[in-house]
């Protein structure tokens, strides 16, 4: 480990955490307010910057501390305005983030892991495997990064990205931790002042973590679910097989709960054509959902070379959400963005240095991580 990896990453520090370590060096805890504003909205990375600070402290962070955010590697524009980057982690593996510009609103989609553990199915991301997680740092510096450089691409926005969904790389709640305090310093005022409702966890339904979130935040909560029925789900999303889907939507409904009334749960399904696409998947989707306050999100598949799945036809997916919509429920189709920069939901796959496959031992010890 160099001298630099060694020291501590101010980013990934949420306000409590930076007042606990400025307490034990003597200060006030107001300075934790005034070196979150430094960091977060001023974008500083150099502590001598810092002139309301005094100089014991500035010289403290040059001798032990650093500000570093994921490294650029490429950038990549699609027609359509959506923009990729592939990052460099700290550990020099890559990763990728994906910012998806609207009229009304900008939608940042970051990683929280280098590969993912669970291989989905249907998932490009799943087929490199896992590599390692992302420190809180990595995570909060993706929207560092893109809120500073995007404001010169959007000048006019008052703020650029307004919504962040933890959907890029990895599985959020196998990285708790790191996860939950660059949710915290995202919806901290001194942090991004995102709502809670615009910043958005979503898990392919680890349980354990899933009650944990009751205990930590009230960020918004996205579930991949893409099927209706346990032996389809086994086959598509293999850790149905520990966390089976009555487990999965009870633990979420206690979720619910924590969000208040008019907050729901959001349902991801990604239709795969002749696989779970059918007439009587929405029904049985329809009835799985019943007395479940939620939204659900259908997304049809982007396919990746290897993946062995097709995408339906548009027939096909608006009879599957008419049926939805007819049973009562608020559906919508997500757009397919930024398929020419290979930027679309599962499609994340970038070029990561470590191609190491993904070990089926760290795959059972990675889902029984929490709980």
């Amino acid at each position: 480990m160099n001298q630099e990896s060694a020291r501590l990453n101010l980013l990934g520090l949420t306000q409590h955490q930076l007042q606990s370590l400025l307490a034990e060096l003597g200060e006030k805890p107001f300075r934790a307010k005034q070196v979150m504003k430094w960091l977060h909205h001023r974008y500083l990375d150099d502590f001598q910057q810092m002139t309301d600070v005094s100089k014991k402290l500035r010289q403290y962070f040059e001798d032990h501390c650093v500000i570093k955010e994921p490294e650029v590697i490429s950038e990549k524009v699609s027609i359509d305005g959506t923009r990729k980057w592939l990052l460099k982690s700290l550990s020099g593996s890559a990763i990728e983030m994906v910012f998806i510009p609207e009229n009304d609103r900008g939608t940042l989609c970051v990683s929280s892991q280098v590969g993912c553990a669970l291989d989905c199915k249907f998932c490009s991301t799943g087929k490199q495997g896992f590599n390692s997680d992302l420190i809180a740092a990595e995570i909060v510096g993706q929207l560092r990064l893109a809120q500073r450089d995007l404001k010169e691409v959007y000048p006019d926005r008052k703020r650029v990205v307004t919504n962040v969904v933890l959907m890029g790389m990895g599985e959020p709640l196998l990285n708790f931790d790191n996860v939950i305090a660059a949710v915290d310093i995202m919806m901290d005022d001194l942090g991004y002042g995102i709502s809670k409702r615009k910043v958005t966890i979503s898990t392919s339904g680890v349980v354990p973590g899933i009650k944990q979130l009751i205990e930590t935040t009230d960020a918004s909560l996205a579930i991949s679910l893409h099927a209706p029925n346990d032996a389809l789900r086994n086959q598509l999303v293999p850790i149905n097989k520990k966390y089976p889907i009555a487990e999965l939507l009870a633990a979420c409904k206690a979720y619910a709960v924590n969000l208040g009334d008019k907050r729901t749960i959001t349902v991801e399904y990604i239709l795969l054509d002749k696989v779970n696409e059918q007439p009587k998947h929405a029904e049985q989707l329809a009835e799985l959902l019943r007395g479940f306050p939620c939204k659900i999100n259908l997304i049809p598949f982007n396919p990746f070379p290897g993946s062995g799945y097709r995408r339906p036809g548009s027939f096909a997916v608006k009879a599957f959400k008419e049926r939805l919509v007819s049973a009562g429920y608020n559906v919508t189709v997500r757009t397919t963005r930024g398929e020419d920069i290979d930027a679309a939901c599962g499609q994340l796959v970038g070029a990561v240095e470590d191609k190491t496959r993904r070990q089926a031992q760290y795959k059972k010890i990675a889902i029984g991580t929490i709980g």
